[in-house]
């Protein structure tokens, strides 16, 4: 049976934290690393009634979409929705954790669930992300010292590549110097012109592990001055990104597929609004899981006949409107597009962790609105 430590690894491994905006809460909120896991609930909101539904379960892990605590708190008292929350989950022995932007943004996360559902297909980021930036360095080392300082740069971090790691190049060569007074050189006499048979190493780092690097290599390497050249790399492009646009199989009008949105998504009490006409074709459709009208300008400018996101405000879908030929807009309630993850993720978890933990997708609908009236 796998700890909650192992859950969150293959979590962690499928939606990043470091993937998340600055100002989210992401990550484990309640529980034991080393707690057993058998059964675990997905959901999109921490909220009381999930939480109940865990414990009738008997889940030891409840993962959520959205945070509990996305701001700062002071208390956890049971007198307060969310600390009644805490209370339940440790009273009964479940974990809570939470991927929010971090799965927004991955494959297989938010946005791509939502395309998929909609049965999108040639589904890509509609703003996309990209990968750290990466240094390169070269440094120059005598052939018998080449290995221990390409050993002090892997511990340090350098020569990791996505799924790789302790990858270099290496080129043999020749290099001269000639000591001065006051040198103290580990090889050579001072005034005399030496040639050393040296390796000329090549590695890739993180940026954000410049110096380590370069303390390693200061650290590892024999001369009492050091040839070495770094050089900043491009940064890459990565499969995460904002939202997503693909294609549907075939074209259809607005409103059918308006209808065909609606009945996608689960059931829920809000409304499905759309503004265009619903004569329109419809072929290209950009999406964004939760709070979306940050992308929609991106969405017109990608070729979007239209775009699908929630809590979308009045003055900026009134103004996008305006300009000619502005892409089509379909308003979703938040919970319902979000929803749509909750598969993906478990069949994720699944996939790593066999039939060691069951997984439930949870059916509450946890929007807050309960009725809309026509």
């Amino acid at each position: 049976m796998p700890s909650l430590r192992d859950v969150i690894a293959v979590l962690d491994g499928l939606y990043d934290p470091r993937w998340a905006d600055d100002w989210d809460a992401v990550g484990t909120v309640v529980g034991d690393p080393s707690a057993p896991v058998s059964s675990i609930l997905f959901a999109v909101d921490p909220v009381q009634a999930v939480v109940d539904e865990a414990v009738e379960l008997g889940a030891q892990l409840v993962v959520t979409h959205h945070p509990l605590f996305l701001k700062g708190t002071t208390s956890v008292a049971a007198t307060t929705p969310k600390g009644r929350v805490v209370h339940t989950l440790i009273s009964h022995g479940i974990g809570l954790h939470t991927c929010h932007t971090n799965a927004d943004c991955a494959p297989r996360g938010v946005s791509e669930s939502m395309a998929t559902t909609l049965g999108l297909t040639d589904v890509r980021p509609l703003e996309v992300d990209l990968d750290p930036p990466m240094d390169k360095w070269v440094v120059f080392v005598p052939r018998d010292d080449a290995d221990r300082v390409v050993a002090a740069l892997h511990e340090a971090g350098a020569g990791s590549l996505g799924d790789y790691d302790r990858a270099q190049f290496q080129s043999p060569g020749r290099g001269s110097f000639r000591p001065l007074e006051g040198a103290d050189p580990a090889i050579g006499s001072i005034g005399e012109v030496e040639w050393v048979d040296e390796v000329r190493v090549e590695v890739v780092a993180d940026q954000s592990i410049r110096e380590d690097v370069r303390s390693a290599l200061l650290a590892a390497h024999p001369y009492e001055e050091v040839a070495y050249d770094l050089w900043p790399l491009a940064a890459r492009p990565s499969e995460r990104g904002s939202g997503r646009i693909g294609r549907l199989r075939e074209p259809i009008t607005l409103g059918a597929f308006a209808e065909h949105v609606r009945g996608c998504l689960p059931a829920h009490a809000g409304a499905t609004r759309v503004a265009g006409d619903l004569e329109r074709t419809i072929e290209t459709v950009a999406v964004c899981g939760g709070s979306g009208d940050f992308l929609l300008g991106t969405a017109d400018a990608a070729g979007a006949d239209v775009y699908v996101t929630s809590d979308l405000r009045h003055h900026p879908v009134s103004e996008h409107l305006e300009r000619a030929g502005a892409c089509a807009v379909i308003d979703v309630p938040h919970w319902a597009a979000e929803w749509t993850w909750l598969p993906t993720v478990a069949a994720a978890v699944r996939e790593e962790l066999g039939d060691t933990v069951k997984t439930h997708v949870s059916t509450i609908g946890t929007d807050p609105w309960s009725r809309t009236l026509s």
